[in-house]
């Protein structure tokens, strides 16, 4: 059987099973992962039970401001299908205690929330000896959408090669439900957040855009005529190299 990629000649089944032996061969005592009720990490789990069984943990970490009772519902009925351990833990009383002490900023205070679901996931990591499994996909890693140091924190990044495109075709074909498969992407990090009205572009153009630099090589210009876009290109291409910096470890002066 094949599936094929809607943005590149490449099999999605060919690939999962890729992404499946990876995840196998990188496992110590176990994995412990967040689950938001979302596209990227329904995958991710879903590959993760295919390779390792019961050795995945799902911490589910709601902060019940900001996250719609839709999402936890759908992670906790995704979750117990599977039969995979879980834990949830409502992070509002750990986003409270911090901002009595800070200045209020939505972006801030929502990046912080990205920043104590990956404390509390190494917390687990340390707690039992296993790896953390981050559920960043290729377009979001490529354009820096992501929390430094929150969902970017991760041992592992096992659909980091795969575009968001791409995941809501492979996505079905694994078991994940289609209402899931389906959902508009949302880091959660503020109330009504959405992925595409922050970027002002869809993941559809966007995919296309960094398929045609980061797959076919193409420069800027070219991609631009190809495509028949212009400021998109450019602010895809901006926001990747802004976002450079993530996709690094800190600079060391050299002696």
């Amino acid at each position: 059987m094949q599936l094929k990629s809607p943005l590149r000649d490449l099999d999605l089944i060919k690939a999962k099973d890729v992404i499946v032996d990876f995840i196998r061969e990188n496992l110590d005592k176990g994995y412990v992962m967040g689950l938001s009720g979302g596209l990227d990490s329904s995958v991710t789990l879903a590959l993760a039970k295919e390779a390792v069984g019961d050795k995945v943990k799902v911490l589910i970490m709601p902060d019940p401001e900001v996250t719609p009772e839709e999402d936890v519902e759908d992670a906790l009925s995704y979750v117990k299908n599977l039969g995979v351990e879980y834990k949830i833990i409502d992070i509002s009383p750990i986003v409270s205690a911090y901002s009595k002490l800070l200045p209020y900023d939505t972006l801030a205070l929502g990046n912080l929330r990205a920043r104590i679901r990956m404390s509390l996931l190494y917390y687990y990591a340390n707690l039992e000896g296993r790896k953390v499994l981050g559920a960043g996909d290729k377009s979001e890693l490529l354009i820096g959408y992501f929390t430094k140091y929150g969902d970017g924190g991760a041992d592992l990044f096992p659909i980091g090669c795969l575009y968001k495109t791409e995941l809501r075709v492979l996505a079905p074909f694994i078991g994940v439900p289609e209402k899931i498969a389906k959902k508009k992407s949302s880091p959660r990090l503020w109330k009504e957040h959405l992925a595409e009205e922050e970027l002002g572009i869809s993941y559809d153009v966007i995919d296309k855009i960094l398929v045609e630099i980061f797959e076919k090589g193409k420069k800027i210009d070219e991609v631009k005529r190809e495509l028949r876009l212009s400021w998109e290109v450019d602010k895809v291409w901006e926001m990747h190299v802004n976002s450079a910096h993530k996709r690094s470890t800190p600079p060391i002066p050299k002696l």
